[in-house]
């Protein structure tokens, strides 16, 4: 199981400040499971900058996107699809990652 996850920069400040407390991934991240906790890396350069705690994992579709999961985004839901467009541009079926931010480092 891996202790990891990464995120790109741009959303380094939402994640430290509390605003973003969830990602949403394509299915081959499916494997996180609730109550683990990550150590949080930037993907473009492997910086460790957070740890965090998985709170729940859940399937969902880019159709069932909503003002919730914007507001969770920490951005409109015309930027939360337009995101997650731009990183999976075929994808249709994703899971949602809620998480919390936690000082401990694991």
């Amino acid at each position: 199981m891996k202790n990891k996850i990464t995120f790109f920069s741009r959303f380094e400040a939402d994640i430290l400040s509390g605003k973003k407390t969830i990602t949403i991934r394509d299915k081959s991240e499916a494997y996180f499971l609730a109550g683990q906790q990550l150590c949080v890396f930037t993907h473009e350069t492997g910086r460790l900058f957070a740890h965090i705690r998985i709170i729940s994992i859940s399937p969902i579709r880019f159709e069932q996107l909503n003002e919730q999961h914007a507001q969770q985004e920490n951005m409109s839901l015309h930027a939360l699809k337009q995101v997650v467009r731009e990183i999976y541009p075929f994808e249709n079926e994703f899971v949602l990652i809620e998480f919390e931010l936690i000082n401990e480092p694991i």
